[in-house]
Protein backbone atom coordinates (compact mmCIF):
# COMPACT_ATOMS: atom_id res chain seq x y z
CA UNK A 1 0.00 0.00 0.00
CA UNK A 2 1.19 3.60 -1.06
CA UNK A 3 -0.15 5.32 1.89
CA UNK A 4 -3.51 6.69 2.53
CA UNK A 5 -5.05 10.37 1.77
CA UNK A 6 -8.05 11.67 3.28
CA UNK A 7 -8.87 15.05 3.25
CA UNK A 8 -11.40 18.36 3.90
CA UNK A 9 -12.52 19.54 1.25
CA UNK A 10 -12.94 23.45 0.02
CA UNK A 11 -15.91 25.53 -0.81
CA UNK A 12 -19.79 25.28 0.67
CA UNK A 13 -19.18 21.33 1.98
CA UNK A 14 -16.00 22.52 3.61
CA UNK A 15 -16.36 19.19 5.59
CA UNK A 16 -16.43 16.63 2.73
CA UNK A 17 -14.13 14.31 2.51
CA UNK A 18 -12.10 12.75 -0.52
CA UNK A 19 -10.63 9.76 -0.37
CA UNK A 20 -7.82 8.73 -3.17
CA UNK A 21 -7.74 5.60 -4.68
CA UNK A 22 -4.40 4.86 -7.64
CA UNK A 23 -5.31 1.95 -10.18
CA UNK A 24 -2.00 1.11 -12.01
CA UNK A 25 -3.36 -0.93 -15.38
CA UNK A 26 -0.12 -2.08 -17.34
CA UNK A 27 0.01 -0.21 -20.43
CA UNK A 28 -2.01 -2.33 -22.94
CA UNK A 29 -4.88 -2.35 -20.76
CA UNK A 30 -5.35 1.36 -19.79
CA UNK A 31 -8.55 1.22 -21.92
CA UNK A 32 -9.82 -1.76 -20.75
CA UNK A 33 -9.50 -0.44 -16.96
CA UNK A 34 -11.33 2.82 -17.92
CA UNK A 35 -14.07 1.03 -19.58
CA UNK A 36 -14.57 -0.89 -16.54
CA UNK A 37 -13.93 1.90 -14.05
CA UNK A 38 -17.20 3.66 -16.14
CA UNK A 39 -19.12 0.51 -15.80
CA UNK A 40 -18.45 0.13 -12.49
CA UNK A 41 -20.19 4.31 -11.55
CA UNK A 42 -23.03 3.41 -14.08
CA UNK A 43 -23.77 0.61 -11.31
CA UNK A 44 -23.25 3.43 -8.33
CA UNK A 45 -24.62 6.28 -10.25
CA UNK A 46 -24.84 8.17 -6.19
CA UNK A 47 -21.39 8.47 -5.63
CA UNK A 48 -19.50 11.58 -6.61
CA UNK A 49 -16.28 10.43 -7.78
CA UNK A 50 -13.93 11.45 -10.69
CA UNK A 51 -10.57 10.55 -12.09
CA UNK A 52 -8.54 13.53 -10.27
CA UNK A 53 -4.94 12.22 -11.47
CA UNK A 54 -3.01 10.47 -14.12
CA UNK A 55 0.47 9.35 -14.67
CA UNK A 56 2.77 6.94 -15.78
CA UNK A 57 5.82 5.13 -16.24
CA UNK A 58 7.82 2.66 -18.48
CA UNK A 59 5.34 -0.72 -17.27
CA UNK A 60 1.98 1.47 -15.84
CA UNK A 61 -0.44 4.52 -16.26
CA UNK A 62 -1.67 5.88 -12.44
CA UNK A 63 -5.11 6.60 -12.59
CA UNK A 64 -6.39 8.26 -9.55
CA UNK A 65 -10.13 8.22 -8.64
CA UNK A 66 -11.19 10.93 -6.20
CA UNK A 67 -14.11 9.56 -4.19
CA UNK A 68 -16.43 11.77 -2.27
CA UNK A 69 -17.50 9.87 0.81
CA UNK A 70 -19.24 13.51 1.59
CA UNK A 71 -19.58 15.39 4.97
CA UNK A 72 -17.35 14.67 8.04
CA UNK A 73 -20.27 14.56 10.74
CA UNK A 74 -22.12 12.18 8.14
CA UNK A 75 -19.23 9.69 7.86
CA UNK A 76 -19.31 9.44 11.46
CA UNK A 77 -22.73 8.53 11.72
CA UNK A 78 -22.73 6.40 8.42
CA UNK A 79 -25.60 8.30 6.43
CA UNK A 80 -26.48 6.42 2.89
CA UNK A 81 -24.13 8.63 1.28
CA UNK A 82 -21.26 7.45 3.02
CA UNK A 83 -22.33 3.60 2.75
CA UNK A 84 -22.43 4.23 -1.11
CA UNK A 85 -19.57 5.31 -1.18
CA UNK A 86 -17.58 3.27 0.96
CA UNK A 87 -19.53 0.56 -1.54
CA UNK A 88 -18.22 2.07 -4.75
CA UNK A 89 -14.45 1.78 -3.13
CA UNK A 90 -14.80 -2.09 -2.08
CA UNK A 91 -16.34 -2.54 -5.77
CA UNK A 92 -12.96 -0.31 -7.09
CA UNK A 93 -11.06 -2.92 -5.17
CA UNK A 94 -13.29 -6.21 -6.00
CA UNK A 95 -14.17 -5.22 -9.72
CA UNK A 96 -10.74 -3.40 -10.58
CA UNK A 97 -8.20 -6.01 -9.26
CA UNK A 98 -6.10 -6.50 -12.01
CA UNK A 99 -5.38 -3.08 -12.59
CA UNK A 100 -3.50 -3.22 -8.52
CA UNK A 101 -5.54 -0.66 -6.83
CA UNK A 102 -4.38 1.20 -3.83
CA UNK A 103 -4.70 4.36 -1.34
CA UNK A 104 -2.96 6.78 -2.92
CA UNK A 105 -1.92 10.68 -1.49
CA UNK A 106 -3.86 13.48 -3.97
CA UNK A 107 -2.37 13.70 -7.46
CA UNK A 108 0.08 16.61 -7.89
CA UNK A 109 -0.21 19.22 -10.24
CA UNK A 110 1.06 17.43 -13.44
CA UNK A 111 -0.70 14.30 -12.56
CA UNK A 112 -4.30 17.37 -12.25
CA UNK A 113 -3.51 18.52 -15.53
CA UNK A 114 -2.90 15.25 -16.98
CA UNK A 115 -6.11 13.87 -15.52
CA UNK A 116 -8.06 17.37 -16.88
CA UNK A 117 -6.52 16.97 -20.10
CA UNK A 118 -7.89 13.35 -20.73
CA UNK A 119 -11.34 14.58 -19.26
CA UNK A 120 -11.92 17.79 -21.13
CA UNK A 121 -10.79 15.48 -24.14
CA UNK A 122 -13.39 12.98 -23.71
CA UNK A 123 -16.14 15.08 -22.45
CA UNK A 124 -16.25 18.56 -21.94
CA UNK A 125 -18.83 18.68 -19.72
CA UNK A 126 -17.71 15.91 -16.97
CA UNK A 127 -16.90 17.68 -14.07
CA UNK A 128 -14.17 16.51 -11.76
CA UNK A 129 -14.28 15.31 -7.71
CA UNK A 130 -13.15 18.68 -6.10
CA UNK A 131 -9.53 18.68 -5.01
CA UNK A 132 -9.40 18.32 -1.19
CA UNK A 133 -7.78 21.47 0.32
CA UNK A 134 -4.05 21.77 1.60
CA UNK A 135 -4.34 21.64 5.46
CA UNK A 136 -3.45 24.68 7.15
CA UNK A 137 0.00 24.78 9.59
CA UNK A 138 -0.65 22.61 12.38
CA UNK A 139 -3.69 21.39 11.41
CA UNK A 140 -4.10 17.68 12.00
CA UNK A 141 -4.93 15.82 8.82
CA UNK A 142 -6.07 12.02 9.04
CA UNK A 143 -4.38 9.14 7.76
Amino acid sequence: MQGADVEAGTGPAADTVVVHVQLRPRRGSTRRCLAELAALAAAHPAVGFGVSGLGKDERVVRVTVGVELGPREAIARFSPQAQAAYAFVSDLFTVLYDHMPVYATEPGPAERAAAEALLGAADPEVVAVPGPRSPLPGERVPA
